[in-house]
């Protein structure tokens, strides 16, 4: 649910935007498509996973680990975030996330290793997996080939879970992070739901979903949202257990629509960046007020942090504020809520920036650059 400010004026709409021919241009990938089908994508993923289909999880589950690591880069990192908070939530041991060429000082093999990689070649979770692996280390590689998905041949210690291939890493993210939740529900790290209350989930995902799709609506309120943040600054606000999806978002908006966006965490935020903000007295920065503001919400926030928005909605200056509620009864049902909502926002914005949304040319340029280091 999206709730636009009512205390707010808001300027009118671009009324010439087409979405539905600037896809028909623009969408080389079929980012579109690939949205249409992240529900589904999900539901397989989840389902996929069983001690059936991967007899080794017996054994991962019979160890009493002090830990889980999650190994990755951009998409392929983003499911670790989305499992460490659901593991602050309900979760039986912490997870740490590693974007990076090494592993910790701390980390030793009491820690059980996830290494993801959509292409199997991303050169810092290669080079942590190895790390890992040659210090005795448990890792299960979630990948669709590439390199890393040839390690379990070479590593008794190592095992595949095999990905969706043929699209970007950052859209097949049900594919994904779908895996990563079966196996940790398996192996007894996060507690499975009932089937009827999964399905559930799944079917209002589903329904939320098609609602949401723009070229379904092109004249709905996710489109009128995107125009007004084409021509403005974008920041994301959110209660820290949605800092996953705030990333998310961010991440979204940077790779899909070439556009930069900020992020501040409830209610770390009202310790220093609320000064920035204002909306009490003279003091704010020079460009608050032409910040497009989003509040990301769900039922499950401190009594207290729902205070904390309803005062900052009510203080900040900026005239572009909406409230997007991701809805749901559990933590996983709001978060991939707020995951459909964002998507289809970043595609809108895309187009409207005459962009391809798949098209990442900068980090292919940096990686051919990197290439001809080797």
């Amino acid at each position: 649910m999206i709730i636009l400010r009512e205390m707010k004026i808001l300027s009118e709409n671009n009324p010439n935007l087409d979405i539905v021919e600037l896809s028909k241009m623009l969408d080389s990938e079929d980012m579109i498509g690939f949205t249409r089908k992240f529900v589904d994508d999900f539901e397989k993923g989840v389902n996929s996973i069983n001690i059936e289909l991967f007899p080794w999880i017996e054994e991962i589950a019979n160890k009493n680990w002090n830990g889980i690591i999650c190994l990755g880069m951009g998409g392929s990192a983003a499911g670790g975030d989305f499992l460490s908070a659901l593991s602050n939530l309900d979760g039986r041991i912490p997870i740490h996330i590693q974007r990076d060429y090494t592993m910790p000082s701390w980390w030793n093999n009491s820690w059980l290793v996830l290494a993801t990689s959509h292409s199997g070649n991303t050169e810092e979770a290669l080079a942590a997996t190895e790390i890992a692996l040659n210090a005795g280390a448990t890792v299960i590689i979630i990948s669709t080939g590439g390199i890393l998905a040839g390690m379990p041949e070479i590593y008794t210690r190592c095992h595949l879970i095999p990905s969706i291939g043929g699209q970007p890493p950052r859209s097949a993210f049900g594919h994904i992070f779908s895996r990563q939740l079966g196996l940790l529900r398996e192996i007894g790290a996060l507690p499975k739901p009932g089937k009827n209350a999964e399905q559930q989930m799944i079917d209002r995902l589903k329904e939320a979903c098609d609602g949401f799709d723009i070229i379904k609506d092109p004249n709905g309120d996710l489109v009128e949202l995107a125009s007004f943040m084409a021509n403005n600054p974008i920041a994301l606000v959110g209660p820290t257990e949605l800092l996953p999806a705030l990333n998310r978002f961010k991440n979204q908006l940077n790779e899909n629509s070439a556009r930069f966006a900020r992020i501040g965490v409830i209610p770390e935020m009202n310790h220093n960046e609320s000064v920035a903000w204002g909306g009490v007295g003279r003091d704010k920065d020079p460009d608050a007020d032409q910040q497009v503001l989003l509040f990301l919400t769900w039922d499950g926030m401190h009594n207290r942090v729902s205070d904390r928005i309803e005062w900052m909605i009510a203080h900040t200056t900026t005239d572009f504020a909406w409230k997007m509620q991701g809805e749901g009864s559990t933590l996983l049902e709001s978060l991939l809520h707020l995951c459909i909502v964002m998507d289809w926002i970043s595609i809108a914005l895309a187009l409207m920036h005459g962009k391809d949304p798949a098209a990442i040319g900068p980090i292919s340029a940096l990686k051919d650059f990197l290439n001809s280091k080797n």
